[in-house]
């Protein structure tokens, strides 16, 4: 997995990516997932959230708030979610959600929402 924060798209992506990660140090693979699943859940639309509800979705799944605050509040994820970023425009990144099929040495970008066909289609070119 790695963050694609699209900024122009949706200004509180950074933000909420950094979330995830503070989500993933205080409660491992699960936590990460957890919080994520969730964010996704209750989010209405791109910027449809308030920043101050991510304690409470942290709370939610489990965490430590306070722990979960004192993380966000520092910023300590920002440069990884930006070096994730960085990584995925480096790879052709457009849009999202964007997907890369790692065949070997090939890379395969899958870019936006495509349906079931043109995913196995993919996945079958680098099987023959």
């Amino acid at each position: 997995y790695r963050h694609a924060p699209l900024q122009s798209l949706h200004a509180k992506a950074l933000k909420e990516a950094e979330a995830t990660e503070c989500a993933g140090e205080l409660g491992g693979n699960d936590g990460f997932w957890k919080f994520t699943d969730k964010l996704f859940e209750v989010t209405p639309s791109n910027d449809g959230l308030a920043l101050s509800q991510l304690p409470e979705i942290a709370e939610q799944v489990g965490l430590n708030r306070s722990k979960f605050e004192k993380c966000l509040d520092s910023g300590k994820y920002r440069e990884h979610v930006l070096e994730d970023l960085q990584g995925a425009e480096d790879a052709g990144l457009q849009g999202t959600p964007y997907s890369v099929l790692v065949a070997g040495d090939q890379l395969i970008p899958i870019s936006g929402a495509q349906p079931f066909a043109s995913v196995k289609a993919a996945i079958d070119s680098v099987l023959k």
